[in-house]
């Protein structure tokens, strides 16, 4: 997908700006050609000013996206992830284990995944961000419970993990 948005706004890095964060909060563009996340309209100036963009830039890549049938289809489908419990986690008692991995390793989430049903530590939420919208991704990981301090030396062990965070 990624390569064909670039090629249609191959020069454009206002309008390639304004793809990403579409794609990175969920947002779609109805048939009329309206922004929403899930059912709430989102106006071309809030989502300009959060691509960092000026408000006309929103409406030219949303023109572009709709004059490709592939890429019409994606953003008229794409939908929110929903709330990510990452700032709330602490406060509601959950642990979050939060990896900077390379991307292209395989078997990252189904390893730290199986080092917390080691422990018997239920999982809320999993959330990872994706390597083409993020110079360094990251798997999140919400738990039902604190992590136990002595996993923190585990998860650096699993191939492919570059730096681990369990707060």
């Amino acid at each position: 997908m990624w390569n064909r948005v670039s090629g249609l706004f191959g020069g454009l890095p206002a309008q390639k700006s304004v793809a990403r964060k579409l794609v990175e909060l969920g947002l779609r563009i109805r048939e009329d050609g309206k922004i929403c996340c899930g059912d709430v309209e989102v106006k071309d100036a809030s989502l300009a000013q959060s691509a960092g963009v000026d408000r006309r830039m929103v409406r030219r890549t949303i023109a572009g996206i709709r004059s490709d049938p592939y890429l019409n289809k994606i953003f008229s489908h794409i939908q929110p992830a929903g709330s990510l419990l990452r700032e709330v986690a602490p406060m509601l008692g959950f642990g979050v284990v939060e990896i900077e991995a390379d991307a292209r390793r395989g078997g990252i989430v189904a390893a730290a995944t199986q080092l917390l049903a080691e422990k018997r530590i239920r999982i809320r939420q999993v959330y990872a961000k994706d390597p083409e919208l993020f110079e360094n991704p990251t798997l999140l990981i919400i738990t039902e419970r604190k992590i136990p301090g002595a996993l923190l030396n585990r998860f650096p062990q699993i191939k492919g993990v570059k730096k681990v965070s369990i707060y």
